[in-house]
């Protein structure tokens, strides 16, 4: 899940002038790093944020593809393979003793199995899955719209933001996402357990994955262990939001 290149919005602001030539690069850097140019790019996620809330239905689908545009090769994004014994031990084992835990606000927290998912209502969707890094893939996914746990679970009043908790451990911390509930309860926004028709694969974040469709690749969560139901990000890591967004300042609302 670490699309290890730089924020778009630092992308953004090279495209728009600041990188005149290949020797500024580090200029530029100082330039984004600096708290004024730090603010701004910030009132701009957040105006980013507000324009796509406002001016987009809320349940206003991604295009969806067709069997025929899925690519012949969906490259895995960030980790391919969780370090530790203990998913290697849940790979041999067939994930068969996986669980995902539902916590935080809610009325009824969940220990769910991958049967338990699986038995839940499913939806699939032909969508594009479109990285930071500059490539997308077309694939077809398979899995439970996360609205259907949430329902189960019971969301408390004070419930604001999703957390998804995962298997893989990047440096010093596990990695970890979130979102807002209405990117939570969108219909497209589903937990996969299946790419094109087959079991995930490791290196797309077997046993089961987040799917946001509208945002962003590094936001699809892999190696899903939990889903926690909070009222504020400030206490989740450096209160940003996600791993990358507490590290490297990647944008918390990555929209497309």
């Amino acid at each position: 899940m670490s699309d290890l290149i730089l924020p778009r919005r630092r992308l953004i602001a090279r495209a728009g002038g600041l990188a005149l030539s290949l020797p500024l690069l580090s200029a530029c850097d100082a330039i984004n790093e600096a708290p004024p140019m730090r603010k701004i790019l910030s009132l701009g996620e957040k105006m980013h944020f507000a324009s796509q809330r406002a001016l987009t239905d809320r349940d206003a689908l991604a295009r969806e593809f067709t069997r025929a545009d899925i690519s012949p090769v969906f490259r895995p994004n960030g980790t391919r393979l969780p370090a530790g014994k203990a998913y290697a031990a849940h790979a041999a084992r067939g994930f068969a003793d996986w669980r995902v835990a539902v916590t935080g606000l809610v009325a009824r927290p969940l220990s769910l199995s991958l049967a338990d998912i699986r038995a839940m209502p499913q939806r699939s969707q032909i969508t594009r899955h479109d990285c930071v890094e500059g490539w997308s893939a077309i694939g077809e996914w398979t899995g439970v719209p996360l609205r259907h746990v949430l329902a189960a679970a019971g969301l408390k009043d004070g419930a604001r933001y999703i957390v998804f908790r995962c298997a893989d451990r990047i440096g010093d911390a596990d990695y970890y996402e979130s979102c807002d509930l209405v990117d939570a309860l969108h219909p497209q926004t589903v937990l996969a357990w299946s790419l094109n028709r087959r079991l995930l694969p490791i290196a797309n974040g077997a046993p089961l994955r987040l799917r946001i469709e509208r945002q962003l690749g590094y936001k699809h969560a892999k190696y899903l262990t939990g889903i926690e139901a909070v009222a504020s990000l400030d206490g989740i890591g450096a209160g940003k939001g996600g791993y990358w967004e507490d590290r490297v300042d990647y944008e918390w609302y990555a929209g497309i």
